[in-house]
């Protein structure tokens, strides 16, 4: 029983994560543009559409998460516990840096590596996800930078279009309308991250369950959501009023679509892609060379696998103890960071050389 009430306060951590991260990056647009000034009603917003998405129109993605992946009868509270564990910890280091992290990837990566553990995964469940994971970042760029375009031609024809006089309102009030559905649309897809292992481990009712994460998804945008709506609204770009319109609307529709479907996929990369897309189209791809784009990309590649590496390990250690594949896993680890530490070494000594 206490190992019950663990594994469902670290489920509601992680939802709480998951407001920080993936709920608060829906506000970027609107609070990077002056739509809204004031950063905690922006997270109070958030929070709002991301509780009423998953109470709405959550149930298909929790499925999913639940049972469509790795087999019920697989499904254990311990299993549960692993999968939870691994994916907060792994969202929570990325919050730490104001990283916007997708929890679809690491929750589903965390359940890949408990898939792996046990040899019962639904290969083809998994690789039809992880192309929409692909896809929907490319579709979110190339619609929002084509948005781009167009907003640039309509802006220089018509100023007043940029948030000048009586346009100004009606257009701010359209952004964060926008933002509120990709609020919404978080909250559909999301919150089966913290909440399907629970389902899928018979811990909790569905419908109960998706209320209270709902709830703590609310709660984390609203408490700790600062950093991301940092980076997602002023670090990478600053938008005009139409421009934050065609990120959020373009990140909320592409996500409702796989919602309504039960495909859980990056919301975050989705919002992040549409705002370098509006800003390719601004600044030329130039800025892609920005630190903060290829921080972002890297916890991208990195996190799922981090997440996989870290299920996988703990069902290896706890309930199916096995040394031997630990061992494997601690030299994979040390041979990779050794190898990146070895890079840049390398890397820095011909940077000396070139500059002597």
């Amino acid at each position: 029983m206490i190992l019950a009430y663990i594994t469902i306060a670290i489920a509601l951590f992680f939802a709480m994560n998951i407001g920080a991260s993936g709920a608060a990056a829906t506000m970027g647009p609107a609070y990077g543009s002056g739509a809204v000034k004031q950063k905690r009603l922006a997270l109070l917003i958030a929070g709002i559409g991301a509780l009423l998405g998953a109470v709405i129109g959550g149930g298909e993605v929790v499925k999913t998460v639940g049972e469509g992946i790795i087999p019920s009868s697989v499904f254990s509270l311990e299993v549960a516990l692993v999968i939870l564990l691994s994916a907060t910890l792994t969202l929570f280091l990325a919050n730490m840096i104001g990283i916007p992290l997708s929890t679809s990837e690491v929750t589903i990566g965390a359940v890949v590596g408990v898939g792996i553990a046990f040899q019962a995964l639904n290969v083809n469940n998994v690789l039809f996800i992880v192309s929409f994971w692909l896809i929907i970042p490319i579709v979110a760029f190339s619609v929002c930078f084509i948005f781009g375009k167009i907003i640039q031609v309509l802006e220089r024809r018509w100023p007043q279009l940029t948030g000048k006089g009586v346009w100004k309102k009606w257009l701010a009030a359209l952004l964060v309308f926008t933002g509120f559905v990709e609020a919404f649309s978080a909250g559909m897809n999301n919150v089966a991250n913290a909440i399907g292992p629970l389902v899928g481990a018979s811990l909790i009712e569905q419908t109960s369950g998706i209320w209270l994460g709902g709830i703590f998804v609310a709660l984390g945008a609203l408490l700790f959501g600062g950093k991301v709506l940092e980076t997602n609204g002023k670090k990478i770009i600053n938008f005009s009023l139409l421009e934050g319109t065609a990120v959020s609307g373009t990140g909320g529709g592409l996500v409702i679509i796989a919602s309504i479907f039960g495909i859980p996929v990056p919301l975050t990369q989705a919002t992040t892609s549409g705002i370098v897309g509006i800003g390719c189209a601004r600044e030329g791809f130039q800025l892609w060379q920005k630190d903060v784009i290829r921080k972002i990309v890297k916890v991208w590649v990195v996190s799922p696998v981090l997440s996989l590496v870290m299920s996988y390990s703990l069902i290896h250690v706890f309930l199916h103890p096995n040394p031997y594949m630990i061992v494997i896993v601690i030299a994979i680890i040390v041979a990779t960071m050794g190898s990146l530490s070895l890079y840049k070494s390398v890397k820095l000594e011909q940077q000396t050389i070139h500059e002597s």
